[in-house]
C-alpha cells in the first residue's frame, strides 16, 4: 500500500547559513534530563521483563516521570542535603494478564523501581540513594483501547501525532552537543569538582558563536572561594580547548562564558552537594528538555512530543521522532551535506505505523540544483525503506542505541 511519501525541493536559505542560530542542550544531570532518562530506563526494563515472560512487548507508557526538588545547604568543604528530592515514576502498563486460573499480576512496579535506582547509582556518583532521593512508583493498568492496538497482526499507531527530524548537524549543533558530552565524560576524570547538572547554550550571529555553559560544582571537593574560582577557570580552559577542536577548520569564531550567574563580590557561587540542582529548587519533567536528537533547536522544526518513556512498538511520539531523525540523516548522507533535510511524519490512531497519513521530506537549499529530481527520488526510496522496516526502530530503542534525549 502507498506510504504517502511527499518529497519536495525548497528554495530558501538553510538554517546553518542564516544570520542567527540558537541551540541548547540540557546535560544528563539536568532535572528534565534525569526525568527523561528514568522514564526511558523504566520503559526498557519493562520491555525486557515482558519479552522474558511472554516473548513479546506488552502495552506501556512511562513518560510522565516527575522530579520534585529538595532542599540543601551546600558549603565549601561539603554541605548537607536537608530535604531529599522526590522522584515519582508514573505511567500506564500491562500490570496483569488474564489466564485460565485467573488474573496474573506482573512485577511492573518492582521492575521499574529497580531500573531507576540502578541508573541513578551508576550515573551520579555524588548522590546518596539512601538519603538524597525518595523514589516512588505508580504504574496503573493501561486503557483497553490503547492496549488493543497490540492485539493485531499489524503494528498500529496508538496516537494521531507526528514526529520531526532534520539533518545534518550544523557546526553550532555539534559544538553544543559535544561540549556537554565532554563535560560529563572525559573531563570528569581530571576535574572532579565539576558536577553533572550542565546546560550548554550557543548563539551564532553570522560567523560568531557565543557558548554559555552552566555547570554545577560539587562542594565537598572545593575547599574555599579561591579553590572554586580556580576550578571554574580550569573548567573554562578545558571546555574552550575542546570546543576549538570541534570547530577546527570551520570559518567561525568562538566566545565562551561559564557560570555567568556567579557573583564573587556577593559570595554567589553555583555550589551543590550532589552536582545536581534538583537537590534544591529545580524540578524536572519528561519532555521538557532535549528532543530526540539530543538538542533544543528553536530555528529548526521540532515536535513538542516527549520521546522518552513511550513504548517502542506503537507509540508514534517515540517511533516517528526517532525514525524521522534517522531518515533525515540517511538522506543527507545520500544526497549532499549542503542540503538541509527536514522530515515530518504524521500518523492516524489505529492505522498501521508503516503507513502514515503523510511523510513529508523537504530538501532545503538556496541554490538551484540540477540534481534535485534525482535527489527527490533517492529521498523517497530511503523514506520508503525506513517505513517498511518499523521494527528496526524498536530494536534500536530496546538495545539503547537510539537517543531519546
Amino acid at each position: 500500500m502507498s506510504k504517502n511519501i511527499y518529497v519536495e525541493g525548497i528554495n530558501e536559505l538553510p538554517t546553518p547559513k542564516g544570520k542567527i542560530e540558537l541551540v541548547e542542550r540540557k546535560g544528563i544531570g539536568h532535572p528534565d534530563s534525569v526525568a527523561d532518562a528514568l522514564a526511558e530506563e523504566v520503559s526498557r526494563s519493562l520491555c525486557r521483563m515482558y519479552k522474558k515472560e511472554f516473548g513479546t512487548i506488552l502495552h506501556h507508557n512511562t513518560d510522565e516521570t516527575q522530579i520534585v526538588a529538595g532542599m540543601s545547604a551546600p558549603k565549601f568543604g561539603g554541605g548537607n542535603v536537608i530535604s531529599p528530592a522526590y522522584i515519582l515514576l508514573v505511567g500506564r502498563a500491562t500490570t496483569f494478564i488474564a489466564e485460565e486460573k485467573g488474573l496474573r499480576e506482573l512485577p511492573c512496579a518492582a521492575t521499574a523501581l529497580k531500573a531507576a535506582r540502578t541508573y541513578m547509582r551508576n550515573t551520579f556518583p555524588n548522590v546518596d540513594m539512601d538519603s538524597d532521593i525518595i523514589m516512588d512508583v505508580k504504574l496503573g493498568q493501561g486503557s483497553d483501547d490503547l492496549m488493543g492496538v497490540y492485539q493485531t497482526s499489524k503494528i498500529l499507531a496508538n496516537d494521531t501525532s507526528f514526529g520531526v527530524g532534520y539533518a545534518p548537524y550544523s557546526i553550532t549543533d555539534k559544538v553544543v552537543f559535544d561540549t556537554e558530552k565532554f563535560i560529563n565524560g572525559k573531563l570528569k576524570s581530571s576535574l572532579k569538582e565539576s558536577g553533572q547538572d550542565v546546560k550548554v547554550m550557543a548563539s551564532r550571529v553570522d560567523k560568531d558563536i557565543t557558548l554559555t555553559v552552566a555547570c554545577a560544582m560539587v562542594d565537598k571537593y572545593i575547599d574555599d572561594a579561591d579553590h572554586y574560582k580556580s576550578a571554574v577557570e580550569q573548567l573554562k580552559d578545558r571546555i574552550y580547548q575542546n570546543a576549538l577542536d570541534i570547530i577546527d577548520g570551520e570559518d567561525v569564531t568562538l566566545n565562551l562564558e561559564v557560570n555567568t550567574g556567579d557573583d564573587y563580590d556577593r559570595g554567589v557561587y553555583y555550589l551543590t552537594c550532589t552536582g545536581l540542582s534538583q537537590e534544591m529548587g529545580d524540578d524536572g519533567s519528561v519532555g521538557r528538555g532535549n528532543r530526540a536528537n539530543g538538542l533544543i533547536t528553536p530555528y529548526r522544526p521540532m515536535s513538542m512530543e516527549a520521546t522518552s518513556g513511550k513504548n517502542p512498538v506503537t507509540h508514534i511520539g517515540k517511533i516517528y521522532n526517532i525514525m524521522s531523525l534517522r531518515m533525515a540523516e540517511d538522506i543527507a548522507k545520500k544526497v549532499t551535506s549542503d542540503v538541509e533535510v527536514r522530515v515530518r511524519i504524521l500518523s492516524q490512531i489505529g492505522k498501521p505505523v508503516s503507513q502514515p497519513l503523510n511523510c513529508s521530506v523537504q530538501l532545503v537549499t538556496d541554490r538551484k540544483e540540477p540534481k534535485m529530481k534525482s535527489w527527490e527520488a533517492e529521498a523517497k526510496e530511503i523514506a520508503n525503506e525506513w517505513l517498511s522496516n518499523v521494527d528496526r526502530i524498536t530494536d534500536l530503542i530496546i538495545s539503547g542505541k537510539a537517543c531519546t534525549f
